[in-house]
């Protein structure tokens, strides 16, 4: 074993496990941030160092993490090509490719592996089931290795693509799934602090659309709606020129600034759908923050760069749109804005896994995400375990285990994703209002949210480092939802207030529509013009005297724009 590597207690126990069965092939399922890198490089040093093997093979998803994987080999000794062309030089110890590089190729990758006894580490190995030419690559290429160490993070795909060199066995529905040699999930990470945990603020707020039948429809996010309208009301919420993304924006800054007063480098992601959408939210938090966000668009020449130079770096805040999705390592990452309308199992688990890798005691990562309830169940679920299963009968797209490829590859599809129904749909306007926390699989409404901060804009406190650990954080929202229940006269006081308030957000929603058909104007330009004019916060957070102030301004602009 490398004396340069400090192990954490799980890495050490599957490292002596690795070391007493010798085992040719070795399933790792190990959960985003808990150190797979490490581990892997650990047992490569030491099958080096004992001569078991002369060369080490890593196969990764994506080429950014090419670099990633030979920097972190050469700090344990291990010197790796990470853009091989030609012949591999004698200093080097081995080379990265990525899985669709080893599939241009794989037979000149089995010959390099079978002149040299070679250690293939294929990291995020899930990915050989993306295709079958992908499998059936690394099936062709990395067979002649007398070593074989497949990474995971939780949960793997469901599909009916076998992975090679992962074992099955059957489970009860007639379906099979994959044998893990050494599992560490999420919930054991907490337990141990080698991960944080996650707070999810979930933002609600109602919708506004126009259908092709020209009919416009009013939704509140997050309540029962039929699929179409649920993905409609999304993707309304989602729209760069509406008045919810600002919104979030604005909070999820907010938290940031406060979090970046203990953490001096602390930064934020953004993970947009699409490149549109994308460059849309850069130039608001652009606005919101007066300084350019890093913008990642794709997995293209220099976007590796950015990333690194993001991660080494002090800015507050970077844009991206699936470049960060799994195993880039961003350590300083701790606040998020889940805003895009992928909201399957996986990438959810691996978007997250960007924001869990614990640097200090007592932090929480903070996450806002709209209130749907697909990705509810998502962060409730986010210490669940699953294996990568075949054969299960999937018979909706709603069903958790719902295949990935084609849900991922839709939504992922271009730069016109978000034309997808086409002229079936259009936007009109949207609002963001605080909904619910969701922590430590609970959820705790509003008014919990109001008892614990004393205003309900933002838990400023909590996460804070060195603060409250994370039992004490879910206690101390649990004590005020105690609270609440003790405290129901008043709340039904606040509910009819709240249900005012709710009523002239509406009517201001309607107002700036209705602007926006006489003057072309963005509804969010609007918006943030009455807030310059009126004063006052956002319209989620505003009173009813401020709501009413800009709705008679509004009014006036429109009187003296006919006269």
């Amino acid at each position: 074993m490398s004396a340069g590597l400090s192990l954490r207690a799980w890495q050490r126990e599957a490292f002596e496990q690795y070391v007493r069965t010798q085992p040719a092939d070795f399933l790792t399922v190990a959960t985003p941030g808990a150190g797979k890198t490490t581990f892997a490089l650990t047992i490569a040093a030491d099958l080096l160092h004992r001569r078991v093997v002369e060369r080490v093979v890593v196969v990764t998803p994506t080429e950014h993490l090419k670099s990633q994987w030979a920097q972190a080999a050469a700090r344990s000794g291990i010197a790796l090509e990470p853009n091989l062309s030609g012949a591999l030089g004698a200093r080097f110890d081995g080379y990265c490719v990525t899985y669709a590089g080893l599939a241009t190729n794989p037979v000149g990758h089995r010959v390099r592996i079978e002149r040299s006894r070679t250690f293939v580490i294929l990291d995020e190995v899930h990915h050989a089931g993306d295709a079958l030419s992908w499998g059936d690559a690394v099936l062709e290429a990395c067979e002649p290795a007398i070593r074989r160490l497949s990474l995971t993070g939780t949960p793997f795909r469901s599909d009916d693509n076998p992975i090679p060199f992962v074992t099955y066995a059957p489970v009860g529905d007639g379906s099979i799934s994959s044998v893990a040699d050494y599992a560490y999930g999420y919930g054991e990470a907490l337990k141990e602090g080698v991960v944080r945990p996650v707070l999810f603020m979930a933002y609600s707020g109602e919708m506004q659309w126009r259908t092709s039948a020209g009919d416009e429809v009013s939704a509140r996010l997050g309540e029962p709606l039929t699929r179409d309208q649920t993905a409609q009301a999304l993707r309304t919420a989602l729209d760069p020129t509406g008045s919810w993304v600002p919104a979030v924006l604005e909070a999820a800054h907010k938290r940031l600034v406060e979090v970046r007063r203990d953490i001096h480098d602390a930064g934020g992601l953004v993970i947009a759908s699409d490149q549109t959408s994308a460059r849309a939210y850069a130039a608001l938090l652009k606005e919101l923050t007066g300084q350019s966000p890093t913008l990642v668009l794709s997995d293209e020449a220099g976007s590796s760069a950015k990333i690194a130079e993001f991660a080494a770096g002090n800015d507050p805040w970077m844009v991206a749109v699936r470049m960060v999705s799994e195993g880039v390592d961003v350590p300083r990452l701790a606040v998020g804005v889940y805003a895009t309308t992928i909201a399957t199992p996986l990438f959810f688990a691996q978007a997250i896994g960007r924001f869990v890798r614990a640097r200090r005691r007592g932090e929480t990562a903070s996450v806002f995400l709209p209130s749907v309830p697909g990705l509810l169940k998502l962060a409730a679920d986010l210490e669940a375990e699953r294996d990568h299963v075949i054969g299960r009968p999937v018979h909706d797209e709603s069903d958790l285990f719902a295949a990935e490829e084609a849900l991922i590859a839709r939504a992922n599809a271009s730069e016109g994703a978000s034309d997808e129904l086409g002229n079936q749909y259009a936007a009109i306007g949207s609002e963001a209002l605080f909904d619910r926390v969701v922590y430590d699989g609970d959820e705790f409404a509003p008014i919990d949210y109001e008892m614990v901060a004393g205003d309900s804009e933002e838990l400023d406190f909590l996460g804070i480092p060195g603060l409250l650990e994370r039992d004490q954080v879910a206690e101390l929202l649990r004590s005020a939802r105690t609270r609440k229940r003790e405290d129901a006269p008043a709340r039904a006081e606040a509910d009819v207030e709240y249900e005012r308030r709710a009523q002239l957000r509406r009517d201001l929603n309607s107002l700036v529509a209705a602007w926006h058909h006489r003057t072309g104007t963005p509804h969010g330009v609007t918006h943030n013009k009455l807030r310059q004019e009126c004063g006052g916060p956002a319209a989620a957070q505003a009173t009813t005297a401020q709501l009413q102030h800009r709705i008679d301004m509004l009014r006036d602009w429109a009187l003296r724009a006919s006269g």
